[in-house]
């Protein structure tokens, strides 16, 4: 199926108060000593995100039955379907860890291959952005949205662009496609909220070669993409989701405040970056209830 405008801003508007409650969990965790593994690939699950996961499992459950929920933590090898979530109950698990408060809550809505409605809340920082057809930023007040305005990604600066930096995932490629750009001033930041602030007009640009994953970036993608800007892969285009083939991995990408400057970028192409939905997702059905259709 396909949502219309109205269902497109009503969940995005719901999804903003799911992250915010979820990130509620998360504040109460920082700053402290909070239990954690390292999971096989090296990073970080700790208490703080399989209880935010959990809170936004059933939260997504009761708003959007029939609809499958591809999460990081509990449910990352759910294959995708018309309509599915992609979910991160805590990006920047090890800045967390640390004290950083630049960790976010990622939820996005994918149909097709394409988030269409998303909300990524900063709880350390007391913001969230959300998405449907457009985008917007509040304050979070009480562990919810308050008063949201809506945010423009903007034009390049004369005097060149300000580029957010990972903290942690520098790389030689990276640097390479930055060269190659009027990089005027670099400022570090860490997860998804490198894509909020480009949104909202405080950046130019964030290049990342590295690994990521779909949940990493789905949310950000479609709020950076509603505000004006745009995300794309090494061939120009924008990035895609629900690659189940290939564990919801991404290849490197960009995210640009203006779009002018797309067809400057020397991405290293790894592979195709577009796919149809996979077979096992064929039929897959997807439902959209009452409740996410007027949250």
């Amino acid at each position: 199926m396909t949502l219309s405008e109205t269902q497109r801003d009503r969940l995005a508007a719901a999804l903003a108060v799911i992250a915010c409650e979820a990130g509620e969990i998360l504040r109460a965790h920082h700053g402290g000593d909070c239990p954690h593994v390292l999971k096989p690939d090296g990073s970080p699950s700790s208490a703080a995100d399989l209880e935010a996961e959990t809170l936004i499992l059933a939260a997504l459950a009761k708003a959007c039955p029939g609809i499958p929920v591809v999460a990081e933590e509990t449910c990352h090898n759910v294959p995708p379907a018309d309509l599915f979530f992609l979910v991160d109950p805590l990006d920047g698990t090890r800045d967390f860890l640390a004290g950083n408060p630049e960790y976010s809550v990622n939820i996005g809505l994918v149909e097709g291959n394409r988030p269409v409605a998303a909300a990524l809340a900063a709880p350390g920082l007391g913001r969230v952005w959300f998405a449907g057809t457009s985008a917007f930023e509040a304050p979070i007040r009480a562990g919810r949205p308050d008063a949201a305005r809506p945010v423009h990604a903007r034009p390049a600066p004369a005097a060149g662009l300000v580029a957010l930096v990972s903290r942690r995932h520098g790389d030689s490629e990276t640097e390479a496609c930055l060269a190659a750009l009027p990089i005027e001033s670099r400022r570090g930041a860490a997860s998804a909220l490198k894509f909020c602030l480009i949104a909202s007009g405080e950046a130019d640009i964030y290049v990342r070669c590295g690994p990521t994953m779909e949940w990493d970036t789905a949310a950000g993608d479609h709020v950076l993409t509603a505000a004006g800007g745009c995300v794309v892969a090494p061939t120009g285009r924008p990035m895609i989701y629900g690659r189940h083939a290939l564990s919801y991995r991404n290849g490197p990408f960009a995210a640009l405040g203006d779009p002018a400057y797309a067809d400057r970028l020397g991405l290293p192409d790894r592979g195709p970056q577009t796919r149809p939905l996979d077979a096992d997702a064929a039929g897959a059905g997807s439902g959209l209830s009452p409740a996410a259709s007027n949250p």
